[in-house]
């Protein structure tokens, strides 16, 4: 008599159902489009591109969260062993004094990014708000002498951090915010030349959209003559360059206003915080040829 083999699950993950619901549910939109429209709305100037992490070439919130995280983290630990809660509630200070910076920084981020991403994002905020109401209690609580009410709301502290960062993770990696959305630019497009029109079918100082490889590419013909070829789908969030505004010898992005330089693709203002790809042109009996440019 033989047996059955047994049968594998092939359901989806719970808390990845529960993360996929989480994108689609439009019940908070309201609220997060007056939050992203007030941050947007802040006389931040040059310290917008600052706080988007320009300067770095890629966001600086997951640098910044790494001061609560780590602090909150060996807290933790410290309050597993006797005698050191002091210096546990000084770790937790320590934490609570770099949320801020940390906050400001993901909110700026927060603003620029898809409904589905802010969906996600603003349950990661409420996370991390909660996480911090909780060790701010504990520090409270340790000060005035109840040690063990302390450690308890630290590990519950530790534990919103936790989902947190579980949310931040699938921000980031699962729906790709703050990635290099032209990346794959580079690995994709074949060496060489490769013809994307006549130099009659451009018209002066209108964006354009040809393609190289099956990878969507912006031309941009100059009234001196010259053309401009950078990868097309914007580094930000893969915004359509071609439908955007080109002027100064720039394109900005029609999505979130990222700006950058024809010439070379650079990163002029975010929320971008890497370049374009940009590409070699010439003219070869009235065809327009483009070529991946080495950096």
């Amino acid at each position: 008599m033989t047996t059955a083999p047994p049968r594998r699950r092939t359901g989806q993950n719970r808390v990845l159902w529960l993360l996929d619901r989480l994108e689609r549910e439009p019940r908070a939109d309201a609220v997060i489009d007056k939050l992203s429209s007030g941050v947007r709305s802040l006389p931040l100037g040059r310290g917008r591109d600052l706080l988007h992490g320009k300067w770095l070439g890629h966001p600086v919130h997951p640098l910044m969260v790494q001061v609560p995280i780590g602090a909150w983290f060996s807290a933790a630990l410290l309050d597993l062993c006797p005698g050191r809660s002091r210096e546990a509630g000084l770790l937790i200070g320590v934490g609570l004094a770099a949320t801020g910076p940390a906050a400001v920084t993901g909110a700026v981020d927060w603003a620029e990014l898809h409904p589905q991403q802010q969906r996600v994002g603003l349950a990661h905020s409420l996370a991390n708000t909660v996480a911090a109401g909780l060790y701010a209690t504990s520090l409270v609580y340790r000060v005035k002498g109840r040690t063990a009410r302390g450690r308890a709301l630290g590990f519950l502290g530790l534990t919103a951090v936790g989902i947190g960062g579980m949310l931040g993770g699938h921000l980031a990696y699962r729906q790709a915010s703050g990635a290099n959305h032209a990346e794959e630019v580079p690995h994709v497009v074949s060496e060489g030349w490769h013809r994307v029109g006549a130099l009659a079918e451009f018209t002066e100082g209108r964006p354009e959209r040809r393609s190289v490889d099956d990878v969507p590419v912006l031309v941009v013909r100059e009234a001196d003559g010259v053309v401009h070829a950078l990868a097309e789908r914007c580094s930000h969030l893969a915004g359509p360059l071609s439908e955007g505004v080109v002027a100064d010898g720039c394109v900005e992005c029609p999505w979130h206003g990222s700006v950058f330089r024809l010439s070379d693709g650079w990163n002029v203002r975010g929320p971008a915080t890497a370049p374009q790809p940009a590409f070699d042109t010439r003219i070869v009996d009235g065809q327009v040829e483009v070529r991946l440019r080495d950096h």
